[in-house]
């Protein structure tokens, strides 16, 4: 069964992909880490496991912390979309981001952000099934050109504006399997009479 899902995309991501990234639409196999254009998080490695702090499982959780090399000569701007690839869920779309080697902090808010799956601009907390694995995949792209989409842009207007403009791209895959959020007893706590 065909997942519309290039097998280049498959490759990079290192995981199924069940459901068509942003990237298998704006890019092509020859720009992906073009001129060594990488996307890493000091909070993971390509493929590991996002840490509960950047999922729904805690009550103060913020999206992680990503760094990138500088993008080829002529980047005018970076964008960023995190798609789940099991749900095709948009994580977070990120725009503004300047064309040069740089960072997001963890929780940090980014100069531009549209509409992720749930209608808000902000980082939309992995949350799957109890006891289900979905792998997130971040990925970014170097534009030839500024962007002028407005905030609370929709992935599909994103999409659109990025299409035959994206010079490099790179992608940062991580996991999270669904869990119970935890209940704390009074005995949890180390509190002397």
């Amino acid at each position: 069964m065909s997942t519309g899902v290039p097998s280049w995309v498959q490759q990079a991501v290192g995981s199924a992909v069940a459901k068509p990234l942003t990237i298998g639409e704006v890019a092509e196999e020859k720009v992906l880490g073009k001129s060594g254009f990488a996307l890493s998080s000091p909070a993971f490695r390509h493929g590991g496991e996002l840490d509960p702090s950047f999922t729904a499982i805690e009550d103060d959780a913020v999206a992680p912390p990503l760094e990138w090399t500088a993008p080829p000569p002529g980047t005018q701007e970076l964008a960023l979309v995190v798609e789940d690839t099991t749900d095709g869920k948009v994580h977070w779309l990120v725009w503004g981001l300047k064309g040069q080697k740089g960072a997001l902090f963890e929780g940090e808010a980014p100069p531009r952000t549209g509409k992720n799956s749930q209608g808000n601009s902000e980082w939309l907390l992995p949350d799957p099934p109890l006891g289900v694995e979905h792998t997130y995949v971040f990925q970014l792209f170097a534009l030839d050109l500024p962007m002028t989409l407005m905030p609370g842009a929709t992935h599909e207007e994103l999409v659109k504006n990025i299409k035959g403009h994206v010079t490099a791209a790179a992608i940062l895959s991580a996991r999270f399997e669904g869990h119970e959020v935890e209940e704390l007893d009074a005995e949890d706590f180390d509190i002397e009479d």
